[in-house]
């Protein structure tokens, strides 16, 4: 018995210690992995490549790890077939198991990730077409179109970049509709539950939806849903969806991208381009509803960020500043002061990031991926080396999984072994 129990406790205590990121920006969507025991510097031409495989198809989707496998989105010619398909790998090598289309015909690439909840996940394409499919077959379970069900759009012209949210039964969406911004959605059926109409907030930026996901807060003691729309930043009840609060000064013309940071009474948002910038709001109540009180708002030149995500990590924010740049910065959450950075680092253009074993992992738009420490005393480079692929910009965010770190390069998936010998 003793063999056998100890066998247990070691694949229970394996399995405790790579939990899924069955979503974009992982189990809690803020960027961070748990995980202990990585390298804590890389050999100078990077840590050991495990495997490589193509064929995922063109994007700039990230990847989620559920159930034992790797889901991701994909523009593909498939059996003569060309459309956005759903695939579903195998961790251990990058086979594929399955692949469905959610969308056939031409259009844009992707750029949502999707989003696993046990036997089902969920994906949305550039169009806007919603699909719930079954994880261990890829069967098409309901679909949704945005704009043909919601009359919905995207504030520019490049398409839905959504990663939708799970919530308990339901299916949190955003498809910018004047009457629908926001929608909750019966996860099992696509049945609509509720939809919330987002009021004019300001006339920064542009009607539509971002280019994010919802996030859940309890401000101001309210569960609600919050997002970066088109408009800015807006927060909806969600119990019925009821409009509750909205900031438009960080909204810019062209694409809000970054998903926000919420902590407490608290909401951080950016968003990149000449005219977007960095804020800090402060959820008070208001009656029966939720006001958003300014805390600080600071320029696009004083701070901002264009695409590739900010992680908080106690007291302080990380981030890539700059728009078309990722410049290494670390800033104190609730005063806006940049305790460092605005350092080129050692890649060029924007920087997507995750968080793991005290480091950041800074994948730059030309395919160099830095390591560096997260910690507010200073700017720490402990390694650098570039990606074996390049086939395009750069951008998909980084995932770390069982000692893993998977990137995603338009029809190529590398998987890098990062845990520690």
């Amino acid at each position: 018995m003793k063999p056998l129990l100890l066998t247990l406790t070691l694949i229970t205590t394996a399995a405790a210690s790579a939990p899924d990121w069955p979503q974009w920006r992982g189990p809690k969507q803020d960027g961070i992995s748990t995980e202990k025991g990585l390298l804590k510097e890389w050999p100078s031409d990077g840590p050991p490549l495990a495997w490589r495989v193509n064929g995922v198809g063109s994007g700039m989707s990230s990847v989620s790890v559920a159930n034992g496998r790797i889901y991701t989105l994909g523009k593909r010619n498939r059996d003569g077939v060309q459309g956005v398909y759903v695939t579903a790998l195998n961790l251990a090598d990058g086979k594929e198991y399955w692949s469905t289309a959610i969308t056939t015909g031409g259009g844009p690439n992707p750029n949502g990730t999707p989003t696993v909840d046990g036997k089902l996940l969920y994906a949305v394409g550039n169009n806007g077409d919603l699909a719930c499919l079954e994880t261990d077959t890829g069967k098409l379970v309901w679909k949704k179109s945005y704009a043909k069900d919601f009359g919905g759009k995207c504030m520019s012209g490049w398409g839905y970049s959504e990663s939708p949210l799970v919530d308990g039964d339901r299916l949190i969406v955003v498809p910018g509709a004047p009457d629908a911004g926001i929608a909750a959605l019966n996860k099992q059926t696509g049945e609509v539950l509720w939809k919330s109409e987002i009021p004019e907030i300001g006339r920064a930026g542009k009607d539509g939806a971002g280019y994010t996901g919802v996030v859940i807060s309890q401000g101001a003691g309210v569960k609600q849903y919050v997002t970066l729309v088109g408009r800015g930043l807006v927060g909806v009840r969600a119990s019925d969806g009821k409009f509750l609060w909205g900031y438009n000064r960080i909204a810019n013309g062209t694409a809000d991208i970054p998903t926000p940071i919420v902590k407490g009474d608290y909401v951080f948002g950016s968003s990149g381009y000449g005219d977007g910038g960095t804020a800090l709001v402060k959820l008070l109540k208001d009656g029966d509803g939720v006001k958003a009180q300014e805390v600080y708002y600071l320029k696009a030149g004083e701070l901002q960020n264009h695409h590739g995500g900010m992680i908080l990590l106690g007291d302080y924010v990380y981030l890539g500043h700059g728009h078309n740049n990722g410049f290494p910065t670390c800033v104190e959450l609730m005063t806006g002061k940049v305790v460092w950075g605005k350092e080129r680092g050692p890649g060029t253009g924007s920087a997507a990031i995750v968080m793991a074993d005290g480091n950041l992992y800074f994948r730059y738009e030309d395919a160099v991926m830095a390591l560096i420490e997260a910690t507010p005393k200073g700017y720490h480079l402990k390694s650098s080396f570039t990606l074996a692929s390049k086939a395009g910009k750069s951008w998909p965010h980084p995932v770390i999984h069982d000692g893993k770190l998977y990137i995603r390069d338009q029809d190529n998936l590398l998987c890098y072994d990062v845990k520690a010998k």
